[in-house]
């Protein structure tokens, strides 16, 4: 009877115990959601400031025009153009680096003290500020390697700050391919290679495309290491065209041209004391939060038809 008894009372106080388990569960998930909608709730209620706002502002001369001294005539056509050229720069530049060395640390490195260091680098590098990658391409790209104030000088610049980004998630997306792939490979016969190129990066191909494209859209936000870099903040031309009518068809002048981007446009109208800048402003800024939501938006839907199409 006595064993009986101790038995009730220990279930008694599994019950309570789980009881109590599922409260602090509940009590933690409306946490959370409170947490994420009031996170929602405030970005809706910014970006809805600033359509109401620029909405005056949401006609195709605003996208085709130059900036002016005139509100009324002032436009993001140089802008948007220098943020296409510096986006360019950086996708050039950063995805390939970024992506083969990801594979490189996570397929090829020696697992040793060495490679032990450059992880944890690469992953500190990833929070580091970006006015600290300003300050080094200042010193590097535009006065030792006399690069200049120019589009090659930042589309380097935003190269160097989403590489650790890119580094990263292509590793994660690496080690998120069951180790019976490799083995699967490595027993019909494939080489290293194979297995990496074939079956590795393929399957992991989704999620370095989402990291790679959520990196751009940082990017493409930036503006304190671009003022730092000497980027203009009012210019009414536009670079030479990166392709020409007659041979060889590719003209490179543009990586050296001077440029403005849309976050150095939008903070120059945001200085002036004339409010219809600040319309100006409020569109500039509602158009880049849109660009961003649809590149985060395109990368969440590549990575679910991608991850559909794999058969394990």
């Amino acid at each position: 009877m006595e064993h009986r008894a101790s038995v009730i009372e220990n279930l008694g106080e599994v019950r309570a115990m789980i009881k109590r388990h599922k409260r602090n569960d509940l009590l933690f998930a409306g946490l959370g959601l409170l947490c994420l909608m009031l996170g929602l709730v405030t970005l809706m209620l910014l970006f809805w400031q600033l359509i109401a706002d620029g909405y005056p502002k949401f006609t195709l001369d605003f996208l085709t025009e130059f900036p002016s001294r005139h509100a009324s005539r002032a436009g993001l056509l140089s802008a948007w153009t220098g943020s296409l050229l510096v986006m360019t720069v950086t996708f050039v530049t950063a995805v390939p680096i970024g992506v083969a060395a990801g594979l490189y640390l996570e397929e090829y490195a020696p697992k040793n003290w060495f490679t032990d260091l450059i992880e944890i680098n690469v992953s500190n590098l990833a929070g580091v500020p970006s006015i600290i990658y300003g300050l080094l391409a200042l010193g590097l790209f535009v006065y030792m390697l006399g690069f200049g104030q120019s589009i090659l000088t930042a589309g380097l610049t935003l190269a160097l700050l989403i590489l650790p980004i890119v580094i990263v998630s292509t590793r994660e997306a690496i080690r998120a391919i069951p180790v019976s792939i490799r083995e699967a490979a490595y027993g019909v016969g494939a080489t290293k290679w194979q297995v990496v190129y074939d079956h590795v990066f393929k399957y992991s191909y989704g999620g370095i495309l989402t990291g790679v494209i959520i990196g751009m859209s940082r990017a493409l936000g930036e503006t304190a290491p671009i003022i730092t870099i000497g980027a203009l903040t009012f210019i009414a031309f536009l670079p030479p065209a990166p392709i020409t009518a007659e041979p060889p068809f590719l003209n490179f002048e543009w990586l050296s041209s001077g440029f403005t981007v849309m976050p150095i446009q939008m903070f120059n109208w945001l200085s002036r004391p004339d409010h219809a800048f600040h319309i100006n402003a409020a569109a500039t800024g509602a158009l880049i939060i849109v660009v961003t939501l649809l590149m985060n938006g395109a990368a969440i839907w590549m990575r679910y038809k991608i991850r559909k199409n794999i058969k394990w």
